[in-house]
């Protein structure tokens, strides 16, 4: 559906289905203010449970992690189980030499989660900043929270909300972003939804020659962010849920001022932006008209809620499997070298005098923990979990806004067409995270000044 949403434009709409299969417009317009609202709620209103401030879906992932342990580990070591031989079953894992050695991960840290159940892990990969929080402060919660987060946001990319804020946000697009308006869907689409979503609709655009390779680039290394659901995870890591709003709407603001600097300067900027595609046509009523349109027709040929929802918690599903068991391997690898090697150390010197410049208590400490982030996003905030509120906070933010990563990102990335080397999502790499610990650092004082975390 996302798909051939990308293509369509205001007043030039694709031919509707069948009437029959149509929902009526008024229930349709009931719908899309009940779905959208509940997906609203769901995601950025904390409820007070337990003296736990948090958003509702976050308040049945710890009720599952905590009160119904043993059934959140079981549910994690099928998901895992699922994760580990889907490469085997569908013979994805010998696609390419990124998919061989992704595979070999996930079956690592399966191992290493059954060694951690039955404690017959080496006593160096037991002590509790080792697998004891890589499995219980962060597998389990990205087990549970990702399948609920994923049904959840079925309500907020399901039933026409998702095309309303594409076809608004295209008159910014292209001066901001140096992007065309139907690039929109995608940046919103990876955000509240999934990077893996996200790229596969860049590169079919791509594919279609709807993109030039620059703005393909721009795309898949600016907008296609972890899932809301991931965020949620990084803010429980790093004790930000209480300030959940401040650091949802503050890390999308600083992740796409990223973007929009980087689609400005090299290596992106030097990319061929040779593309033909016709004209959009916006002369036929209001862009809010346009874009309630679209929305309404959308959620009209949205008819069968269970396959939705469904669709989406199975999605969700399919990430958890795959990610889970990567997380601990290329996590426990991440913290012993962080831990027991120079080599985030090193790395580390490179963004020093950005977080020295940054304001941040403890800069050389900062700089190591978010260089680490090149290895896996979720190290950052394992590696700076104790750390002041306002190191906890940019971190986080860098979590998100760095978007490329090796244990899954970088992978995805090169297994489409999307003509960009490894070196060079380094180079960007490195400087998304320099824009983004000046950006947050400086937003992360205000925000201090003014209350809003602390």
């Amino acid at each position: 559906m996302i798909e051939q949403n990308t293509a369509t434009t205001i007043g030039a709409a694709a031919a509707p289905p069948p009437p029959e299969k149509l929902l009526s417009k008024p229930v349709a317009l009931i719908q899309l203010v009940v779905f959208s609202a509940i997906g609203l709620i769901m995601f950025f209103v904390p409820f007070t449970i337990g003296e736990k401030s948090t958003i509702l879906f976050d308040h049945g992932a710890t009720y599952l992690v905590n009160q119904q342990h043993t059934l959140s580990v079981t549910l994690l070591f099928l998901l895992m189980l699922y994760g580990v031989s889907k490469p085997f079953i569908d013979g994805s894992w010998r696609k390419n030499i990124t998919h061989m050695i992704m595979t070999v991960f996930k079956v690592i840290g399966l191992i290493l989660a059954v060694m951690y159940i039955t404690g017959t892990a080496p006593a160096v990969m037991m002590e509790t900043d080792m697998l004891p929080f890589l499995f219980e402060k962060l597998a389990l919660p990205v087990g549970m929270i990702v399948p609920l987060g994923a049904l959840i946001l079925a309500f907020l990319v399901g039933f026409g909300l998702l095309e309303m804020v594409g076809v608004l946000m295209q008159p910014i697009m292209k001066p901001i972003w140096k992007t065309p308006g139907s690039s929109a869907i995608d940046a919103v689409a990876s955000f509240v939804g999934s990077y893996s979503i996200g790229l596969l609709i860049t590169n079919r655009v791509y594919l279609q020659k709807q993109y030039s390779a620059r703005e393909a680039i721009i795309i898949a290394t600016g907008f296609s962010t972890v899932s809301a659901a991931f965020m949620v995870i990084v803010a429980k890591t790093l004790g930000l849920m209480e300030f959940w709003n401040v650091f949802f709407w503050s890390t999308l603001v600083i992740t796409f001022i990223v973007t929009a600097i980087t689609a400005r300067i090299p290596p992106i900027s030097l990319f061929d932006d040779e593309v033909e595609r016709p004209d959009l046509d916006h002369t036929r009523g209001t862009r809010l008209a346009a874009a309630f349109d679209l929305g309404l027709s959308t959620l009209r040929r949205a008819t069968d809620l269970k396959q939705i929802l469904w669709s989406n918690f199975r999605d969700g599903l399919t990430m958890a499997a795959a990610i889970v068991p990567s997380i601990i391997a290329v996590g426990l690898t991440g913290l012993l070298l962080a831990k027991y090697t120079p080599v985030f150390d090193a790395l580390g010197l490179l963004l020093y005098p950005f977080t020295w410049l940054g304001g941040l208590p403890e800069p050389l400490v900062a700089a190591k923990g978010m260089s680490a982030g090149l290895a896996e996003m979720f190290l950052p905030a394992l590696l700076l979990s104790e750390a002041d509120i306002l190191t906890r906070y940019v971190a986080g933010v860098i979590s998100i806004s760095s978007v490329l990563f090796f244990s899954a990102m970088i992978p995805c990335v090169l297994a489409t067409e999307i003509p960009v080397s490894v070196g060079k999502m380094v180079i960007i790499w490195f400087e998304r995270v320099v824009l983004s610990i000046l950006l947050a650092a400086a937003f992360g004082q205000l925000a201090m000044y003014l209350n809003w975390i602390g």
